[in-house]
C-alpha cells in the first residue's frame, strides 16, 4: 500500500503508533495468557507482525521517514549498549569448554549455511544469500546483528520477513530439543564421561557478578547510557566515513558496524561496563524491539509464499549448526549445559539463552546472558564471514 493512503502518515504518528504496539505487546506479556502465548510463540515475532498487519490494512504507510532515521541511528546505538555489558574476564573464568561450546555454535552456523544453499540453489530465489546473511547475524549474535547485516546485505523487507518465519520455525523446535535435554542431563553427562564439576563453581561466580552489577538506576545512568549509545553511534559514523576510502575494503556502512562494535568492547574494559547493572541492555533492547517494529511495517504478506522451502534450507542448517557441536562436545567431554547453553547463546541470543540456561539451574540464567553478549560481538563479524561464502554459493 502507498504510503499517502494510509491512515496515519505523520512521522511522529507513525512512531507514536509503533511504541504503542510494543507497549501493548510487551504489557500483554506480563498477563497470565500473554506468558503463556509468548511461551510458546516469541514476543519478537509479535513486534514485527502486528506492524505489517498495520500496514496490510492500511493504518501505517509502507514507507515513511521515520522508519530510514530508526534504522540509521537507532540500530548502531541499540548494539553499542547490548555489548557494553561484555565481561571479558568473566567469560574466560566460566572455563574454556564454555567459551569452546560458544565458538563451536558459531562455526557450525558458518559452516552450514553455504551447504544450506548449496542443497536448495535450484529451488530458492536468487536474493536468498541475503536473507541467509541477515538469518546469521540472528543465529550468531541477536535481532540487532540479525538487522544490522541484513542492511549490510541489502535483505528486502520481503525476504526479511521470511526469514523471521525461518527463525521462528527452525530455532524454537531446537530450543524445546534443549530444555527437554536439561531433564536428562545427569543421564548424559554420565554417558559421556564429562566433568561437571565446573558447574558449581560458576553457580557461586555468577551470583556474585549479578549481585555487584544490579542496581536501582538514577537520572545520571540513565543520561549516561543514552550518551554512551548514541555517542558510539555518532563516532562510528564519522569513522567510517574516513576507514572506508582509506582502507579500500567495504563500504562506510559496513565499517559503522564494524567500528561501534569494536567501541562497545573497548569500553567493556572500563566502568562503563558498570552501566549495564542499571540497565543499558534494557534501553538497547528497547531501541531494537522499535527497530523490528519499523522493518515489521515495511513487509508485505503476499510477498512471503515462498517462505516453506525456506523452512527446509533452515533445516538443513541448523542440523549442521547441531553436528558441529556434537562433534566437538564428545571430543572435548563438555557437559550437556555447556552445549546447550552455547548453542541457544547463539540461536537464541540473550532473549532466550537465560531461559535454557536456568532449565538446568535458576542461578545458572546470567550465563546464558553472558555468553549471548560474547555472541552480540561474534555476529556481526562472522556475520560478514558468512555473506562472503552465500556470495559464493549464489555467484553474486
Amino acid at each position: 500500500m502507498e504510503g499517502d493512503a494510509a491512515l496515519v502518515t505523520d512521522p511522529v504518528a507513525v512512531l507514536v503508533v509503533l511504541m504503542a504496539v510494543l507497549a501493548v505487546i510487551f504489557w500483554f506479556g506480563e498477563t497470565g495468557p500473554g506468558k503463556r502465548l509468548f511461551g510458546i510463540v516469541p514476543s519478537l515475532v509479535f513486534c514485527y507482525f502486528v506492524p505489517t498487519t498495520l500496514t496490510t490494512l492500511g493504518v501505517l504507510p509502507a514507507d515513511s521517514p521515520v522508519y530510514d532515521w530508526i534504522k540509521t541511528y537507532l540500530l548502531p546505538a541499540s548494539l553499542m549498549l547490548l555489548i557494553l555489558a561484555l565481561d571479558v574476564p568473566g567469560i574466560i573464568r566460566l572455563g574454556p569448554k564454555a567459551v569452546i561450546m560458544m565458538v563451536a555454535g558459531t562455526a557450525g552456523v558458518v559452516i552450514g549455511a553455504p551447504i544450506a544453499l548449496w542443497i536448495f540453489s535450484s529451488w530458492v530465489p536468487p536474493d536468498t544469500w541475503q536473507g541467509m546473511t541477515a538469518l546469521s547475524g540472528s543465529w550468531i549474535g541477536g535481532g540487532a546483528n540479525m538487522v544490522a547485516l541484513s542492511q549490510v546485505a541489502g535483505t528486502s523487507t520481503s525476504m526479511f520477513g521470511m526469514m523471521v518465519i525461518v527463525d521462528v520455525a527452525v530455532a524454537n523446535v531446537w530450543m524445546g530439543v534443549l530444555l527437554y535435554l536439561a531433564g536428562q542431563q545427569q543421564r548424559i553427562d554420565r554417558a559421556t564421561g564429562a566433568d561437571t564439576s565446573a558447574i558449581e563453581d560458576l553457580k557461586r561466580r555468577v551470583a556474585e557478578f549479578t549481585a555487584k552489577t544490579t542496581r536501582v538506576p538514577t537520572l545520571t545512568d540513565l543520561l549516561l547510557i543514552v550518551a554512551v549509545g548514541f555517542g558510539g553511534m555518532w563516532l562510528a559514523t564519522l569513522a567510517s566515513r574516513w576507514v572506508a576510502p582509506a582502507t579500500g575494503i567495504f563500504d562506510p556502512m559496513i565499517w559503522k558496524f564494524i567500528l561501534v562494535t569494536a567501541f562497545a568492547v573497548a569500553l567493556s574494559f572500563t566502568r562503563a561496563r558498570n552501566l549495564e547493572g542499571a540497565g543499558a541492555s534494557k534501553i538497547g533492547s528497547l531501541m531494537l524491539y522499535l527497530l523490528i517494529a519499523s522493518i515489521g511495517a515495511h513487509a508485505d504478506f503476499t510477498q512471503m509464499r515462498e517462505a516453506p522451502i525456506l523452512v527446509a534450507v533452515g533445516a538443513v542448517w541448523m542440523l549442521c549448526h547441531v553436528a558441529v557441536l556434537l562433534t566437538v562436545a564428545w571430543i572435548i567431554k563438555a557437559p550437556i549445559f555447556f552445549v546447550a547453553v552455547g548453542s541457544q547463546s547463539n540461536i537464541g541470543g540473550a532473549a532466550s539463552a537465560p531461559i535454557v540456561a536456568s532449565a538446568f539451574h535458576p542461578s545458572l540464567a546470567p550465563v546464558g546472558v553472558l555468553l549471548a553478549i560474547l555472541g552480540y560481538v561474534l555476529g556481526t563479524y562472522a556475520g560478514l564471514v558468512v555473506m562472503a561464502l552465500l556470495k559464493t554459493v549464489a555467484g553474486a
